[in-house]
C-alpha cells in the first residue's frame, strides 16, 4: 500500500511539471530554452544548425551580428537550436535534437546577444 501511494505521488509530481501538449511548464510559468550539449561533436552541431536554421530566422548568427561571437559551433548551435525550441512552442521534443539538446532553467543570453 505505501509503495502504491509513493508511487502515485511521483507521478502527480511528474505531470505537474508537464502541461497538457507536452509542453514544458515549470512552477510559475519558468521560462525555459534549448541549448547544445557541451558533449556533442562538430559533426552534429553543424547539423543541428543547419535543420533549425532552414526553419526558423537565424540571421542573427551572422558575421556582424548581435550572436556571432563566439564564432564557435557550440554557440552558434545553441542559439539556433533554442530559436527552433521558441517558435515550435517550447515542447520537450522540439530540443531533443537527436540527444544533442539540453533543456535549461537559466537564461544563456549574453552581452547583446539575447536568447527569445
Amino acid at each position: 500500500m505505501a509503495k502504491t501511494a509513493v508511487a502515485f505521488s511521483l507521478l502527480l509530481m511528474l505531470l505537474s511539471f508537464l502541461s497538457v501538449g507536452g509542453t514544458l511548464a515549470l512552477k510559475n510559468e519558468q521560462k525555459t530554452w534549448c541549448v547544445a550539449k557541451p558533449s556533442s561533436d562538430e559533426t552534429t552541431l553543424k547539423n543541428n544548425i543547419n535543420y533549425a536554421c532552414s526553419n526558423v530566422d537565424c540571421k542573427m548568427l551572422q558575421k556582424g551580428c548581435s550572436c556571432f561571437y563566439p564564432d564557435n559551433f557550440i554557440n552558434h548551435a545553441s542559439i539556433a537550436m533554442n530559436l527552433y525550441y521558441q517558435a515550435n512552442g517550447r515542447n520537450y521534443w522540439n530540443c531533443h535534437f537527436g540527444g544533442s539538446g539540453l533543456i535549461v532553467l537559466t537564461d544563456p543570453s549574453y552581452g547583446s546577444c539575447y536568447y527569445a
